[in-house]
C-alpha cells in the first residue's frame, strides 16, 4: 500500500469535518441541512484518499453522497495535482453533478477547478467527417438522408458542445453513425486544434481537468485502452488519477457485459452496408468505384445471411424469453471466417492505393469492424473464454435478428485485479448495497464484485421513516402463481391508489402483467379522473416521469427501469405499490450459470443469489417513496411470501425501519 499523501492533505479528514460542520463553509449555502452522516461519509472518503486504498460507502437516502464524495476528491486532486474520475450508472446523476454539485463546490471553495462530462466518442459530431460526407452524400445516402445532414449542418454550426443529446431530433443511425467520432476516423492528427472537432475538444478538456464524469460503460472502455497502452502511470484511467464509482449497485451486471462480447446479425449487416448496400446501390466502395469490393461485400452478405439461418435453427429458445444457451463449442461451423479475411483485404487494399486520407481512414475503420465480428465469432463458436456463459438472443424490434453472447458467470476476480488490488483509492457507493446482513458489513456485494477484503461501512438515511413512511402487507394475496391472483391483484391495486388519490407508482416485474393490470383498470382510471402512464405505450421514459410529476393525482405504472433511478420528490409521488417480490427469471443464460456456480460450489443457490438480489431491487423500489425531510407516504407490498415465506423476514429486515400493517381483508366488490 501507498504511504498517506504527504503535505496539506494529511489534514483532509479534518478539514471535511469542518467543512460539512453546522458552522462550515458549506452552511452558507441556501439548501444547507447539518447532517452528521453526510460529514461522515466525507471523512471517511477523504481517509481514504489520503491512505491510497479503497473503500466500499452505503449512504442511505438523504444522506447527501454526492457532495460526501467530491467536496474532499476535488480538495485531494487540487492539492496533489491528480485527476479525480467520477463514475455514475444514469446521465440524471452525472447532469446533477456536472450542472448542479461541482457548480456549488466551486463558488464555496477558495481555488477554482475544471470539470468535464465526457461522454463516448460516438456521441459527438466530428465536422471533418460531415464535410466529408455531404461532399460524397449522392454515392452514400439516398434524398430523405440527405436533408437530415442538411438539418445536422446547420446545428453544427450553432451548437456549443457538439454532442447527440444537443440536436434537436433523433437521426437516423445510419446517417449518424457517417458524421460521429470514430477511432480510425478521427484523432488528434485529422482533427487538429484548428479542425473545431467537438471530440478532440472534449479530449483536450479532459487532458487539463480536474474532475471527469463519465459512466460505466465508458469506464471499462477508457481503462481497456490503458491497460493495452504503454502508459506506465499508476492510474485507473489516466495516470495517476483515483476514481469514485457511485451508483455502484449496477457494477456487476454492467462488468459482465463489458467484459464479455456480443456481435450480432445486424451490426454486421449494418457495416457490409456501409461499404456497399446492394439495395440502394450506395457505400464507400460506390464513392471509390471498386467493382471488387462491391462484388466482395455482396458475397459476404449472402454467407452471412446463410449463416444466421443455420445458427437460428440449430437453437430452442426458451418460453421466457429470447435467449438459447449453448453448452458446447461448435454449436455450427464457421462459414464467414474466409469471407471475412478475403474482405479484409480487399478493404486494406483499396486504403493502401488511395491517397486520400480521409477515406484511408474510414476503410481502416471498417476493416477493423470487419476484422472484430470475424474474431468474435470465432471466439463465441469455440467458447475460447474460460468461466464464460454463451448464449444466442433473439432481437426484438423491427431489426430483429440473433446476436451471439458471452458474459464471465462472475467478474468478482476481474474486478478486484482492476480495481481493489492495487493500492489505489478507489471509492465504491451506493444507497443500496447491503440486503439487510446481521454479520459482516455490506458481505454480499463485497463477495460479488471482489472486494471481499476492502474496508466497508453503512451510513444510515437521514430520514426519520418511523415518522415518513408506512408499510401494508396484504396477507390475504393468493400466491404470485395461482391463477387468482391477477384479479386479486386488480382489487388491491385500486384499493389502495385510492387511499392516496392516484399519486402513486405501482411497480411490476412484468410487462405481461403491467399489461393486462392496466387493460382491467382503464374504467377505474376513468371514473376517478386519474391520469394513467404505463411504460413503454404512450411516451419515452424521461417524458413519461416529467408529466408524472406535474399531475399530482397521476399513476405511473413501470417495470425495469423504475425500480432504481427514478427521483420524484414532493407530493406528486405518496404511494409505492410493489405487485410482486423482484426474482429475477432463472432463465437468462447470465442468471443460470451465476447460480450454478453457486450450486457446484456447495452453496444455496436460491438463499445465496436469488433472495439476495431481490431483496436489493425491493429496497430499491421502496426507496423511490422518500426523496427528501418533506416527504411521507405508503409503501405497498401484494406478495404474501414476505410473510408466508421463511426467507421472507430477510425481505421485512432490510426494509426501511417504518411501521409494518398487515392487512387481511378480501377486497371483495
Amino acid at each position: 500500500m501507498n504511504s498517506p499523501a504527504q503535505g496539506f492533505d494529511v489534514r483532509l479528514p479534518e478539514r471535511m469535518q469542518d467543512f460539512f460542520s453546522q458552522e462550515g463553509v458549506l452552511s452558507v449555502s441556501k439548501d444547507f441541512e447539518y447532517r452528521p452522516q453526510q460529514q461522515e461519509m466525507a471523512v471517511a472518503v477523504s481517509r481514504s484518499l489520503i491512505d491510497s486504498r479503497p473503500l466500499v460507502v452505503e449512504a442511505g437516502t438523504g444522506v447527501g453522497k454526492s457532495l460526501a464524495y467530491l467536496a474532499p476528491a476535488v480538495s485531494f486532486a487540487l492539492s496533489q495535482k491528480r485527476k479525480a474520475v467520477i463514475s455514475t450508472h444514469t446521465i440524471n446523476l452525472q447532469e446533477q453533478l456536472v450542472d448542479k454539485d461541482l457548480p456549488l463546490l466551486a463558488r464555496l471553495l477558495d481555488i477554482g477547478f475544471n470539470a468535464v462530462l465526457m461522454k463516448g466518442r460516438a456521441n459527438y459530431l466530428c465536422p471533418g467527417r460531415l464535410r466529408r460526407v455531404i461532399a460524397d452524400a449522392d454515392d452514400l445516402f439516398e434524398s430523405e438522408d440527405i436533408d437530415e445532414l442538411d438539418l445536422i449542418s446547420e446545428w453544427a454550426e450553432e451548437t456549443s458542445d457538439g454532442s447527440l443529446s444537443d440536436l434537436g431530433f433523433e437521426p437516423r443511425a445510419h446517417v449518424w453513425d457517417q458524421v460521429c467520432s470514430e477511432r480510425h476516423v478521427c484523432n488528434p492528427k485529422s482533427c487538429g486544434p484548428e479542425s473545431g472537432c467537438f471530440y478532440q475538444e472534449v479530449r483536450r478538456e479532459v487532458a487539463d481537468a480536474d474532475v471527469v464524469v463519465l459512466n460505466h460503460t465508458l469506464l471499462f472502455t477508457l481503462m481497456d485502452v490503458m491497460d493495452e497502452s504503454d502508459c506506465s502511470g499508476e492510474g485507473f484511467v489516466f495516470p495517476n488519477d483515483f476514481l469514485i464509482i457511485d451508483e455502484a449497485h449496477t457494477l456487476e451486471n454492467v462488468a459482465a457485459r463489458q467484459l464479455g462480447l456480443r456481435v450480432s446479425q445486424s451490426g454486421i449487416l449494418y457495416n457490409l452496408r456501409r461499404l456497399y448496400n446492394r439495395k440502394s446501390h450506395r457505400g464507400l466502395f460506390q464513392v471509390l468505384r471498386h467493382p471488387e469490393g462491391v462484388k466482395r461485400v455482396s458475397t459476404l452478405v449472402d454467407s452471412v445471411e446463410d449463416f444466421f439461418e443455420v445458427l437460428e435453427s440449430a437453437c430452442q429458445f426458451g418460453e421466457w424469453g429470447g435467449e438459447c444457451r449453448i453448452r458446447e463449442s461448435g454449436l455450427v461451423e464457421d462459414l464467414l471466417a474466409g469471407g471475412f479475411l478475403a474482405l479484409e483485404e480487399e478493404i486494406k487494399d483499396a486504403a493502401e492505393n488511395n491517397n486520400n486520407d480521409a477515406i484511408r481512414s474510414e476503410l481502416l475503420e471498417l476493416g477493423a469492424r470487419v476484422g472484430a465480428a470475424r474474431v468474435a465469432i470465432d471466439c463465441f463458436l469455440t467458447q475460447s473464454e474460460e468461466g464464460h456463459v454463451y448464449w444466442v438472443e433473439r432481437g426484438k424490434g423491427v431489426s430483429g435478428g440473433l446476436s451471439m453472447n458471452s458474459a464471465p458467470s462472475s467478474v468478482a476476480a476481474a474486478l478486484q485485479e482492476k480495481f481493489f488490488s492495487r493500492g489505489k483509492s478507489c471509492v465504491v457507493t451506493s444507497a443500496t448495497l447491503s440486503i439487510g446482513e446481521n454479520r459482516e458489513a455490506l458481505g454480499y456485494f463485497r463477495q460479488r464484485v471482489g472486494a471481499t477484503e476492502v474496508e466497508s461501512i453503512q451510513i444510515g438515511s437521514p430520514f426519520s421513516y418511523a415518522e415518513q413512511m408506512k408499510v401494508y402487507i396484504s396477507r390475504s394475496m393468493p400466491d404470485p402463481r395461482s391463477a387468482e391472483y391477477e384479479e386479486a391483484l386488480v382489487k388491491r391495486v385500486e384499493y389502495f391508489i385510492d387511499q392516496t388519490e392516484g399519486r402513486a407508482f405501482v411497480l411490476f416485474t412484468s410487462y405481461r402483467l403491467m399489461n393486462a393490470v392496466a387493460e382491467k383498470m382503464e374504467s377505474f382510471f376513468k371514473a376517478r379522473c386519474y391520469r394513467l402512464f404505463v411504460q413503454g405505450r404512450q411516451l419515452p421514459r424521461h417524458r413519461m416521469l416529467s408529466e408524472f410529476r406535474k399531475d399530482i393525482s397521476s399513476v405511473l405504472f413501470g417495470t425495469d427501469s423504475f425500480w432504481a433511478g427514478v427521483d420524484v420528490p414532493g407530493e406528486s409521488l405518496s404511494n409505492v405499490i410493489v405487485t410482486r417480490l423482484p426474482f429475477a427469471v432463472p432463465d437468462h443464460p447470465l442468471t443460470a450459470s451465476r447460480l450454478e456456480v453457486i450450486e457446484q460450489s456447495g452453496g444455496n443457490p436460491f438463499l445465496e443469489y436469488s433472495v439476495p438480489e431481490a431483496i436489493l431491487k425491493l429496497r430499491q423500489g421502496v426507496g423511490r417513496l422518500i426523496r427528501s425531510s418533506g416527504d411521507s407516504g405508503i409503501v405497498v407490498i401484494l406478495d404474501n411470501r414476505v410473510l408466508t415465506k421463511r426467507y421472507g423476514r430477510a425481505f421485512l429486515r432490510a426494509l426501511p425501519d417504518a411501521p409494518v400493517e398487515v392487512i387481511d381483508e378480501e377486497f371483495s366488490q
